[in-house]
């Protein structure tokens, strides 16, 4: 089965504004190399996952939930920071065996 992605038209608007990343491009960093993780900034109404990954040649954060089995709703995406591009390059590393 596939995965499926939605989000908030005007939340990727916003985001876009911000942060210069559409939610189209964060899906693209999913069909390669991520790195995930828990968003634990704040207590949430839902369990927010984020993954770090590269596409368009940028690292980007993206904060996400699983809506159902299957499905993922977008919430952000931004350019990721000094610390998080580390992060994301140290893992590829390790699974590239480099």
């Amino acid at each position: 089965m596939t995965m499926r992605y939605t989000w908030d038209p005007k939340k990727n608007a916003a985001n876009v504004r911000k942060h210069r990343i559409t939610f189209d491009a964060a899906v693209r960093a999913f069909e390669n190399f991520i790195v995930e993780g828990f968003d634990e900034r704040s207590e949430y109404d839902e369990i927010r996952e984020t993954a770090i990954g590269f596409t368009n040649g940028l690292e980007i954060y993206i904060v996400f939930t699983e809506t159902r089995e299957e499905e993922r709703r977008i919430i952000s995406a931004r350019p990721a920071t000094r610390e998080e591009r580390e992060i994301y390059w140290n893992a590829r590393r390790r699974h590239d065996g480099i």
